[in-house]
């Protein structure tokens, strides 16, 4: 009887780096002079792809916009990326570590780099308030599930 050992389970990051970034504030030194108060929008998005053998990379975007009647006080949208190798995973597992591991550790980095914009832009310090990418996650497989057609329910995809 031969003992065939699973792969060890490994999740590791190998990098992270900002991808792109980009910061606006088209109505400044004219915003400066006003009393403003923000009505400020947050967006998330995270993309996840194969970078090679066992390698996989989290694109994890964020878009912070404030605006103040109807007007845009600035605008700061950073891709922060994350590679990382995770292996001994199904698919389906790599999936979970990559949308919720990975993007937890590529999080801090985002919320530096958008507080850092904002600051040297002129503005109050920002600060983006913690994600649960658990969450995130679980409402993003209720989606998929419900878009699948009842027939499919069981099919690979």
């Amino acid at each position: 009887m031969t003992d065939q050992q699973e792969p060890q389970r490994q999740f590791l990051v190998q990098r992270i780096y900002t991808k792109d970034l980009s910061f606006e504030a088209p109505n400044s030194p004219a915003i400066f002079q006003e009393n403003w108060t923000p009505e400020i929008n947050v967006g998330l998005n995270t993309q996840i792809q194969r970078a090679g053998d066992n390698h996989f990379e989290l694109a994890l975007k964020v878009t912070v916009d404030a605006k103040h009647d109807g007007k845009t006080v600035f605008l700061v949208e950073v891709v922060q990326g994350g590679l990382f190798v995770v292996q001994g995973f199904s698919d389906e597992e790599t999936e979970a570590v990559m949308s919720i591991g990975a993007a937890n550790v590529v999080f801090p980095y985002a919320r530096e780099t958008v507080s850092d914009l904002v600051s040297r832009g002129g503005f109050p310090q920002f600060v983006l308030q913690p994600v649960n990418f658990e969450a995130l996650y679980a409402q993003q497989r209720q989606a998929r599930a419900a878009q699948q057609p009842e027939g499919d329910a069981g099919a690979a995809h």
